[in-house]
Parts: C-alpha cells; sequence; structure tokens
C-alpha cells in the first residue's frame, strides 16, 4: 500500500490524473477507488453499482466475489473517466487476485512475509510462489524482498516469463537518500522501490526529478504510523497486522516515542501470528490495552490479554469490553500507540472523527460477503 502511495504521489505532481486502487477501505468504502486523492463520490458509485448489479443479473450463474465487483467497478470508473495511469493494489496474493486480468507497465512486489498463510501456504516459498503470479510476459518486475527463498522464486518466475527483474535491496535502500513523507525505516526502502520503478519507465512516462523529489516527500497514507493529535494527548495509529509489519512498527516506533512508554491499545484477526506479535510491541509499551476488532474474526481481547501476560514483561494489562472502552480507558494517557488491524485502525479514525463514513455499516463492507 505504501509504495502504491508513493508512487500515486510522484506521478500526481507530474501533473498527470492518477487513478489509485487500494484495499481494504479504513472507513469509507469510496477509499478505494481514487483520482488524485479524490475518492469516488456517491452518486457515481450508486450508479455504477447499479449497472453492474444489471449486468451480473443478465449472466445466469454468475456469482462475482465483492473483490471482483469492486475491481470491475473500478476497471468502468477508471476508463470513463480518461485518467492517465492507474496504480493497482493487488487483494490478496496475486495468481488468482482480480487485479491480475491488468496487463502493467510494471509489476511491483515489495515485500513477502507470513500473512493469509491459510490460502496462500505455509512458508515464504509457497507464498511467493503466489504473488510472482502477477509477474506477466516481458513486463518489468521490481521487488524489495529480502527474503532468499521468496526472492529466488521471483527471480526464477521472472527469467522464466523474460521479465526484466530488478531487485532493491538493502545496499540500495541504504544508500536512498530522498526525503520521503511517511515515516519509518521501512519506508524509506519503499520510497527507494518506487523511485526506482518511476525511473524505469521514464521512457513511457517521462518524471523530472523534481517532481520525483516532491512526490516522495509529500506522500500521505492514512493509517500508518499517522499522529493524531487530541488536546494534549498524542495517538500514534498504525494498521501493522503481521509479524514483518509489527517489527517494522517496533523499529520505527522510538523516535516518536521520546523518552515515554505509550499506553498501547492493540486489536488482532484470529488468524494472526498474535503471541509473537505482542512480544514484539508489550516490552515498549507502559501498559497495554486490549480489545476486539469489529470483525467475527476478531481474537477475543481476553486472549490478547493472556498472551501480553505471558510476554513475561511485567506490564499492566487490561481486556476492554471494546475499542471505545479502551479509548476511554486511556484518555488521560499523553501517549498511545493503537495497531495489530488495519480494521482496528478504521475503527479507531471513525470514533475521533478523523473520516466519517455515510452509515456504520460501510467500514463492515470491507467483510461483506453475498
Amino acid at each position: 500500500g505504501s509504495v502504491c502511495a508513493f508512487l500515486e504521489s510522484v506521478y500526481r505532481h507530474s501533473g498527470r490524473r492518477v487513478g489509485l486502487y487500494t484495499s481494504p477501505h479504513l472507513v469509507r468504502f469510496g477509499e478505494r477507488l481514487q483520482i488524485n486523492r479524490v475518492p469516488i463520490s456517491d452518486s457515481d458509485l450508486a450508479r455504477l453499482v447499479g449497472e453492474l448489479k444489471e449486468i451480473v443479473g443478465t449472466l445466469p450463474g454468475l456469482e462475482p466475489t465483492f473483490f471482483e465487483f469492486t475491481t470491475v467497478l473500478a476497471l468502468r470508473y477508471f476508463a470513463e473517466q480518461k485518467i492517465d495511469l492507474v496504480v493497482w493494489e493487488t487483494g490478496l496474493g496475486g495468481r488468482l487476485d482480480a487485479t491480475n486480468i491488468v496487463t502493467p507497465l510494471a509489476s511491483v512486489i515489495t515485500n513477502i512475509g507470513l500473512d493469509h498463510v491459510q490460502v496462500l501456504g505455509h512458508t515464504l516459498a509457497a507464498i511467493a510462489a503466489e504473488k510472482a503470479g502477477i509477474i506477466k510476459p516481458g513486463v518489468p518486475i521490481l521487488t524489495a524482498t529480502d527474503e532468499p527463498d521468496a526472492e529466488a522464486i521471483l527471480r526464477f518466475k521472472a527469467q522464466e516469463l523474460d521479465a526484466p527483474y530488478l531487485l532493491v535491496g538493502p545496499a540500495q535502500a541504504a544508500a536512498f537518500r530522498l526525503e520521503v513523507g511517511l515515516a519509518g525505516a521501512h519506508q524509506r526502502t519503499n520510497g527507494a522501490l518506487a523511485a526506482a520503478t518511476v525511473r524505469l519507465l521514464r521512457a513511457l512516462l517521462p518524471v523530472s526529478d523534481e517532481h520525483l523529489r516532491e512526490g516522495l516527500a509529500q506522500a500521505r497514507w492514512p493509517g500508518r504510523l499517522q499522529v493524531v493529535e487530541r488536546g494534549a494527548q498524542r495517538l500514534i495509529l498504525d494498521g501493522a497486522h503481521n509479524l514483518a509489519g509489527i517489527r517494522a512498527l517496533r523499529a520505527a516506533l522510538p523516535p516518536l516515542l521520546g523518552d515515554l512508554r505509550p499506553t498501547l491499545i492493540v486489536g488482532m484477526l484470529a488468524d494472526k501470528e498474535c503471541v509473537a506479535m505482542l512480544k514484539e510491541l508489550v516490552p515498549l509499551a507502559g501498559r497495554v490495552i486490549t480489545a476486539p476488532v469489529a470483525s467475527g474474526r476478531t481474537t477475543s481481547a481476553e486472549t490478547l490479554r493472556d498472551a501480553a501476560v505471558a510476554t513475561g514483561t511485567g506490564r499492566p494489562v487490561t481486556a476492554a469490553a471494546s475499542l471505545a472502552e479502551a479509548l476511554r480507558l486511556s484518555a488521560a494517557d499523553p501517549l498511545v500507540v493503537i495497531t495489530g488491524s488495519l480494521y482496528f485502525v478504521g475503527e479507531t479514525m471513525e470514533l475521533l472523527g478523523l473520516s466519517a463514513a455515510t452509515g456504520p455499516e460501510e467500514r463492515t463492507l470491507n467483510e461483506w460477503a453475498p
């Protein structure tokens, strides 16, 4: 997602109209389809949904998934708006992803971690094979993957399809000197990967050095180390939801914390490595409040509480009945970190009034099924 934000920002600063397709949405469905960071209007969305429902109704036996329906809707919307280019974020994996019907100018695989293992596989090599499914014959593929097994799979697939291959490794990321608008060392790697993609495509999509610098420096991505000031209180919202993301968050937090130990409010889905993730985070905290994610797939606050206690750090841990209660319990604390799930961060943004949905069901569309 962050690489998508960098690419969108660079090309928008170069004067182009840029479509951005991402998932999940944090609060409003329209976040998924944006043009120059303006979400699709409710009227356009309602019109396109109606048109597609009518088409689906004429095709007996066709039962598209929510993501497939949304992807086709995005294709129609971006086409009718006659934009200059689209930055597509894949949904899950790559090989069987609905976005894989697009033949891009370049494919980008940021990194590979153990996530969605029930669908993608239980090893990095298996997950890499699924993600490598976005590699197209002759289309350049760029990656910052630093896991040897995963990187070998991507390289082999690129060679098999005669796709130019570029690895932005730790050395290139460490040498990257341009300012990026997102906090954390991992975002410097993402910025380096985005810059490499822009430079590779300059023959097709010219971008000046000035626009490249401006775009990277002014990129914004809600819910990723987002700092919110609420009176005397500072909150840091981050949607890290797997072990790799939590480790990146832990590495990025110290400069933002200063001498304070924050209150950690955490909620996680049940298919995550909750114990390992808490072992990374709890030592940074002064105290911990666990809460359920507003999802049928949530880990209970009590289970998270027990896992936090089991880290052996001695931090006081409280299980809250809801995120709203967790926010009330921490209202007097000067520094609060909220993390563990993008859904959790989206609910936080809604409760804090940072982004308003048209109705309480809009955020829950992330898990809608027919």
